[in-house]
């Protein structure tokens, strides 16, 4: 198409008084409509009191907690007791939160999920020790409990990998449930140091609890020198896909692949920061090379559109080994495809 000046009077004549906010078609119209102020401003993404997502802060009682309206509850979990190598994943709610320009479109899934659910930040799990590990477990399953009792759906961010067992605890209490679980290690190993309850053995032992059920388990991204720690994934039946296999598969067959796993039953979807390649996520307490790049996951992820999701987490974030904050970047940006995807998710959306 060639350009002249009748062209540009005609965008001049429609673009050139706009204010902020005047958006025409009706794709981006309904976002913007949410977004500015009639007077065509928007609240500037630094200012305000951080939450998870910009979402809003929603108080509750520790003892009775008024989960009423919500569909979605996105919840930090601030412990990492159970890590194996280098502590520091206590900070990653914090850290996540903090984060700016996080959504609210996302222009690969059209939607703006903070908008467009009912969602809110309810602040951290609350516990009664900060040294006991069994003892913040037992918190962590007692607060996603009343969670999921109100007919609500979690999305946790960690906190180290072990509180997702405890999460499963409670999403799975009625039935095992299907798991999508993307990370450098399966974390099924069994117990050592004296204690079954550290981050490299959630899915084990969410298994043996009863809550996880392991043929439709599929574990994306797995590498490291640990594998002879992981014989329960493959013993059990899980679906395991190596991160040196993933270039020859290509993204769109793993997502079939997980899709074709997990089947149409409530599936918990759980990223681990390290399943990225440390170049890019840096900021993690047991870093992996040779892992997927962030353009890579997304693309995963967002494959999973339609997928029944239950719950979700995002653990790991250490930032302080992350002076560019790029990792927790990363981290909250795949909290913002999670809470995209629960806008197609038949489980959130019978809530």
């Amino acid at each position: 198409m060639s350009w002249d000046n009748d062209k540009l009077e005609t965008l001049r004549a429609r673009y050139g008084a706009d204010k902020g906010g005047e958006v025409r078609n009706p794709r981006f119209k309904r976002v913007a409509e949410r977004i500015f102020t009639p007077g065509g401003t928007r609240l500037a993404p630094y200012a305000g009191v951080p939450t998870l997502l910009d979402a809003p802060l929603r108080a509750v009682d520790q003892r009775n907690p008024d989960l009423s309206g919500l569909q979605v509850a996105m919840v930090g979990v601030p412990m990492d007791l159970g890590v194996t190598n280098r502590t520091g994943a206590r900070f990653g709610p914090r850290a996540l939160r903090a984060i700016e320009r996080i959504g609210p479109y996302n222009h690969v899934l059209d939607c703006a999920p903070v908008h467009e659910l009912k969602v809110a930040d309810i602040g951290d799990v609350p516990m009664r020790s900060r040294y006991s590990l069994e003892t913040c477990h037992e918190d962590i399953t007692d607060w996603f409990t009343k969670i999921v009792q109100a007919g609500v759906v979690p999305l946790a961010v960690g906190g180290d990998h072990s509180i997702t067992q405890s999460i499963l605890r409670a999403v799975g209490a009625q039935a095992p449930v299907g798991l999508i679980h993307i990370d450098a290690h399966c974390d099924t190993g069994g117990p050592f140091d004296l204690s079954k309850f550290h981050h490299g053995g959630p899915f084990r032992n969410a298994v043996l609890d009863g809550v996880l059920d392991p043929t439709r388990t599929i574990q994306i991204g797995i590498r490291g020198a640990a594998e002879y720690l992981w014989e329960f994934s493959f013993d059990s039946g899980m679906t395991v896909i190596h991160a040196e296999e993933m270039p020859a598969l290509g993204i769109p067959a793993i997502v079939e692949k997980a899709k074709e796993v997990v089947g149409d039953g409530p599936c918990y979807l759980s990223f681990d920061i390290d399943s990225l390649d440390p170049a890019f996520a840096p900021g993690t307490g047991t870093p992996e090379i040779g892992g997927p790049s962030t353009r890579e996951i997304l693309e995963l992820v967002r494959g999973l559109k339609g997928v029944n999701l239950c719950g979700g987490d995002v653990v790991e974030v250490a930032p302080q080994y992350d002076a560019t904050t790029n990792t927790a970047q990363a981290g909250a940006q795949m909290l913002f495809e999670f809470l995209s995807l629960m806008v197609f998710s038949p489980f959130v959306q019978r809530n």
